[in-house]
């Protein structure tokens, strides 16, 4: 790859116009959403794609890719992560357990329609289902234990781990939680 290919930052997403740049970043590990597609069902589409604030700075990091703001002036990592913090709640938190999983070569998407963080996928969608649903939850959170019952029955109801993330207030390493079920 000579040049890393240049996505807009429009909102708290960004765009990636290129198209044969677009469908490049889905094949190369799923990333994005193709503007007006649901699923695809193939990588091979000529759509622009969509960035999640997440996965640009993941990309960004990387070296893969360039973002850009309305004016066309290039954002640093830095720049990016400041307007992240400012667009997305909880950000720092869901960008370390994003990157995390990345790092241990899952796919992670969006896992909204869970009621979970993150979808986490060992090849990716269309591949295979995702075996976990991840929750991030802040350190200082207190949760209802309803809500862990409810979290953990959808899961078990759609054949997948639910499992809790969430950085140690004092030692700042991530932690994994997984749930299961099991009959007295």
């Amino acid at each position: 790859m000579s040049e890393r290919p240049t996505a807009l930052l429009v909102g708290a997403r960004a765009i990636v116009w290129d198209l044969k740049e677009a469908s490049r970043l889905y094949k190369e590990g799923f990333y994005g959403k193709f503007v007006g597609v649901d699923k695809p069902k193939t990588p091979d589409i000529e759509r622009p794609l969509e960035l999640s604030l997440i996965e640009a700075l993941y990309l960004a990091e990387k070296n893969r890719l360039r973002i850009v703001d309305e004016s066309g002036k290039e954002l640093s990592v830095e720049e990016l992560k400041r307007v992240a913090e400012e667009r997305y709640s909880g950000f720092l938190d869901h960008y370390r357990v994003y990157k995390d999983l990345r790092e241990k070569g899952y796919v992670v998407r969006p896992g909204l329609k869970f009621g979970a963080t993150f979808a986490v996928y060992r090849y990716g969608p269309g591949i295979d289902h995702a075996p976990f649903l991840v929750h991030v939850v802040p350190p200082d959170v207190k949760m209802d234990p309803i809500e862990v019952v409810r979290a953990g029955r959808l899961s078990h109801s759609v054949r997948k781990r639910f499992i809790l993330a969430t950085v140690n207030p004092h030692t700042k390493e991530l932690n994994y939680y997984m749930f299961s079920w099991w009959k007295p």
